[in-house]
């Protein structure tokens, strides 16, 4: 019987690579809610800032819902790798995940979508911002919990 191989969806890797920004959004498997427990939310929003950092990467914004969350990253220069930020960030706080909290794993892959100009990127920071407003978790998004960058001020909005 032949091997069924999935589909290649990446662009090239070097497509995530240099000054480049890019959204991801990542689930958790089986769409269960981890992202409710404040204990682990702080965990993952360290291990993006680190993962971040250490591939050259800023946090234009992120958001954790309770069952998927947000990210886009920018790179600092032409040595940033947001591929490479995102796939350590999910296999760090996975790992943490199947120690602190075996019930709950990233679902496999994730989604990206590079952003090309200064419209796009403000449109993906406004949405990714508005997800808990549109699930009527909030009415402002400055009240939810779960979302910051390490790059914006997002009270001066």
């Amino acid at each position: 019987m032949a091997t069924i191989r999935e589909k290649k969806h990446r662009l090239p890797v070097e497509s995530y690579r240099g000054s480049v920004v890019v959204a991801f959004t990542a689930c958790v498997s089986g769409r269960a809610t981890a992202f409710v427990d404040a204990e682990i939310v702080r965990k993952c929003e360290e291990a993006l800032l680190l993962e971040a950092e250490k591939n050259r990467c800023e946090v234009i914004a992120y958001v954790f819902m309770p069952d998927h969350c947000h990210i886009i990253l920018q790179g600092k220069d032409d040595q940033a790798d947001a591929m490479a930020a995102m796939m350590r960030f999910k296999q760090k706080t996975g790992y943490w995940l199947s120690k602190e909290h075996p019930e709950l794993r990233w679902q496999k892959d994730f989604y990206d979508r590079v952003l090309r100009n200064e419209k796009e990127i403000e449109t993906e920071v406004a949405y990714v911002l508005g997800n808990p407003v549109r699930k009527g978790m909030v009415e402002n998004w400055a009240e939810y919990p779960f979302c910051g960058s390490n790059v914006h001020r997002f009270d001066d909005w």
